[in-house]
């Protein structure tokens, strides 16, 4: 999940809230009647021409909404607001535009070395506020009356464009970092999607299957503990959520709700992979970012890393190796020599000791944060034993060779390692122990 800047507005519905909220409650003049107002009032609001390009095409008008999304891409790339020209160039393409200029538009302006990129960050776009328009068009304005105010509005828009082209664009993060070529490609596979204030967008648990980026709105990212829901985060315009799930295959960590009416970009899992494999910068990129973002929380969570000091954790991960494990897969195998230390990134993993009748005997349940195999290498003895994960999982690993050097820099790591290694060996042995009485106590009976 990558937050943008904070968000600069307040909670108050507004104009694009009350439009959104009744378009997601089928009422699509009443949603038309709010936009068309705020695209009269300001017609340089990308968001408003996009909506009302959205609603005209829904409403039979196609044509002139094909025109309005183009001079929606136009001025969105123009005011640094990428999604939402996106957002503009997945709708032409629905309502049977040639969105592919468009992407191309986009690709051009927001590539990697991009002479329209400049250094100043992303903005979300502004959620409006007090000056907009406090009435929609009246209700005499209906059916083709509305549809020609409409025309009219996005005509109006497209003649105030700016006449120059764009410069000094924000950098975007992740798009900025792909070629003209992969972006154009991995824009493509966005749809947009709308969602009304309290719409649950993603459910913590629930295998992934989509990734996000917010267009307009704001969301809330949420995760169940033992006191009840803790709220994480608040992400606005520009925000990916999501995306984790969709590399590492592992369920939702936290659930995601929208604050207000949202405009959101959805891509699938099934696009991500089948673009991943036509245009591999775009796989690289993902993996880089899924390390990094895997790196980051491991650094605030692992109990092992806050044994090193902060500034030099790191560098100490990034002499971890990133290895990948089925649902199933044994990591470490019971009476084995360590092959290393296993830092879980995400997903989780089960340890059970396997009896001499093969049954296996479950110790305990690990996730995020904790490590396996510290018994076996600290302790230097074969495992006793198994590490399977439960879920596709992905670990970082410091093989058995590059520990003794590590340790030698980081005393205190061994410490806490030892420490973990004396209670975990002590913890197998006694429900192995108090099994084996369980046992004895039922041949008796």
């Amino acid at each position: 999940m990558a937050a943008p800047p904070p968000l600069p507005t307040s909670n108050q519905p507004n104009v694009i809230d009350r439009a959104i909220g009744l378009a997601c409650a089928d009422k699509l003049e009443e949603a038309l009647r709010w936009v068309v107002a705020e695209l009269n009032r300001d017609a340089t609001g990308s968001i408003a021409a996009l909506l009302t390009s959205r609603w005209l095409g829904e409403l039979g008008r196609e044509e002139a909404a094909r025109a309005g999304f183009e001079t929606c891409v136009t001025r969105a790339i123009a005011a640094g607001q990428l999604p939402v020209a996106v957002a503009a160039c997945a709708e032409l393409r629905r309502f049977g535009g040639d969105a592919l200029s468009c992407y191309r538009q986009i690709a051009k302006a927001y590539a990697e070395g991009s002479a329209s990129l400049g250094e100043r960050a992303m903005e979300p776009p502004a959620l409006g506020g007090a000056q907009e328009v406090e009435q929609p068009l009246p209700e005499s304005f209906r059916g083709d009356t509305l549809l020609d105010e409409a025309c009219d509005a996005l005509a109006a828009a497209k003649q105030a464009l700016p006449s120059e082209p764009p410069s000094d664009l924000p950098q975007q993060p992740l798009f900025s970092s792909l070629g003209e070529g992969a972006l154009a490609a991995f824009v493509e596979i966005f749809e947009l999607r709308l969602v009304d204030a309290e719409e649950r967008v993603i459910s913590e648990g629930e295998l992934g299957t989509s990734a996000y980026v917010v267009v307009r709105g704001e969301l809330e990212v949420s995760k169940q503990a033992e006191a009840g829901e803790v709220r994480l985060a608040r992400l606005g315009g520009g925000a990916l959520v999501g995306e984790m799930a969709l590399i590492s295959r592992a369920p939702r960590a936290a659930s995601v709700s929208a604050l207000r009416p949202s405009l959101l970009l959805t891509a699938t899992k099934e696009s991500l992979d089948a673009l991943a494999e036509r245009e591999p910068a775009v796989g690289d990129e993902f993996a880089s970012r899924f390390r990094r973002r895997m790196v980051e929380n491991l650094v605030r969570t692992s109990s092992i890393l806050r044994a090193v000091r902060a500034k030099e954790r790191h560098t100490l991960v990034e002499r971890f190796v990133t290895r990948a494990f089925e649902a199933g897969e044994r990591i470490i195998e019971q009476g084995q020599s360590s092959d290393g230390l296993h830092l879980i990134a995400s997903g989780s993993v089960q340890v059970a000791h396997r009896e001499e009748d093969g049954e296996a005997l479950p110790i305990a349940e690990l996730g995020v944060g904790e490590v396996v195999g510290e018994v076996a290498l600290v302790l230097r003895r074969p495992s006793n034993a198994d590490v399977v994960a439960r879920i596709p999982t992905v670990t970082l690993h410091l093989p058995h060779v590059g520990f003794h050097s590590l340790i030698k820099q980081h005393p205190a790591l061994l410490a806490e390692l030892y420490d973990l290694a004396v209670q975990r060996d002590e913890q197998t042995s006694s429900i192995v122990a108090q099994e084996a009485t369980e046992v004895d106590d039922f041949v008796l009976i």
